[in-house]
């Protein structure tokens, strides 16, 4: 059903983007007069200015990227004309439409001021007003002043400086440290295709699949891992938590390898709280994922471990072999059924309740 987020080797991935926008201008108004054979008292006829061209963004479906906007960042909506003799107004200015994927939020120049949250295709929002066309002389005739020699000039457009950024719109997410087996956990349940490696930081941007659990359909997305002290940039950074900020729900995946799987959880969940927007208070599924590569008995240790930590009971999977990929998958459709019925964020205690 879906070939990933940008995953192919073809489709860079930006997730914001820095542009400059300009409405036009409004065309002046004109200055002229009837003149005509026979015709002796001909008066003004000197038609409006165009109006000029509006800025608007606007969300499409076919778009996942802000990558178009790396190579250019102004854009100009068309100025009005210049109105004209014999009572012609001038043509409009033609507006200039910055279509942008689902997801996207627009920001002033400070990056702080929420201008516009386009969620669904088809919204649009109007950012930058074009100037009106100014009144040709006709517009002033009166019985007092019957030949005006003056006219408006068109008003100038507006111009701003603005912030693209890129959540992705994704009912559940994926966490965890780098190699947790988050990108294979997606690939397994979905068609997407992500780059799987043996090596840290395999993933460098986000990936979605679609994912069908029973009757229920719903969208995963797959962030790059983090490590202690992401919050401060380390690694990759924390800035693509960004994109699991929409998500109902969260699936924790933690390294059944790992020689400490209770600090592996507990260091994903200090940088969750560090970065804030809510994500640490998100209802939270663990998951203790490579089960395949461990006995019954280390296994076990591990699993008491990990409940340990997280105060709550840990799903076991496997996402090569598949043990436990169903149970996960019911559990995360679950929770984002709950969540879409009560029309709000869900939210965990116990998750909410835990402190580094």
């Amino acid at each position: 059903m879906d070939d990933g987020y940008p995953g192919a080797s073809v489709m860079k991935f930006l997730d914001q983007a820095k542009i400059y926008i300009r409405s036009g201008a409004g065309g002046n108004g004109c200055i002229a007069f009837r003149r005509e054979k026979f015709i002796e008292f001909g008066g003004p006829n000197g038609g409006d200015g165009g109006k000029g061209g509006d800025v608007w963004v606007e969300c499409v479906q076919n778009l996942n990227t802000l990558i178009d906007y790396r190579y250019q960042q102004h854009f100009f909506a068309g100025n009005g004309t210049p109105g004209m003799g014999q009572n012609r107004a001038g043509p409009n200015g033609k507006d200039m439409v910055i279509k942008v994927p689902p997801g996207t939020q627009v920001f002033a120049e400070d990056g702080e001021t929420l201008l516009a949250d386009l969620t669904a295709p088809g919204e649009r929002i109007r950012l930058a007003k074009g100037g009106n066309g100014g009144f040709g002389n006709a517009h002033f005739k009166s019985a007092t002043n019957q030949a005006p020699r003056h006219a408006n000039p068109g008003q100038p457009g507006e111009e701003l400086t603005i912030w693209l950024k890129l959540k992705l719109i994704a009912d559940a997410g994926l966490v965890g440290l780098p190699n947790a087996g988050k990108s294979t956990f997606l690939a397994a349940v979905s068609a997407a295709k992500p780059k799987i490696a043996d090596y840290p930081f395999t993933t460098l941007h986000p990936n979605l699949g679609v994912v069908q659990a029973g009757e229920t359909d719903f969208v995963l997305a797959d962030i790059p891992g983090l490590i202690e002290g992401a919050h401060d940039g380390a690694g990759l950074g924390d800035r693509f938590l960004s994109h699991i900020e929409r998500c109902r729900v969260l699936l924790h995946l933690v390294d059944a390898t790992s020689d400490d799987v209770g600090r592996d959880y507990k260091t994903v969940r200090r940088e969750l709280k560090a970065y804030g927007s809510g994500i640490e208070k998100k209802k939270e599924i663990v998951a203790l994922s490579k089960c395949d590569a461990l006995d019954e008995a280390a296994l076990n240790e591990r699993r008491e471990l990990l409940k340990k930590a997280a105060r709550k009971t840990p799903l076991v999977l496997s996402a090569v072999s598949g043990q436990g990929v169903k149970e996960a998958l019911y559990a995360l459709a679950r929770e984002i059924t709950r969540a879409n019925d009560s029309d709000e964020d869900a939210g965990g205690d116990e998750t909410g309740t835990w402190q580094p």
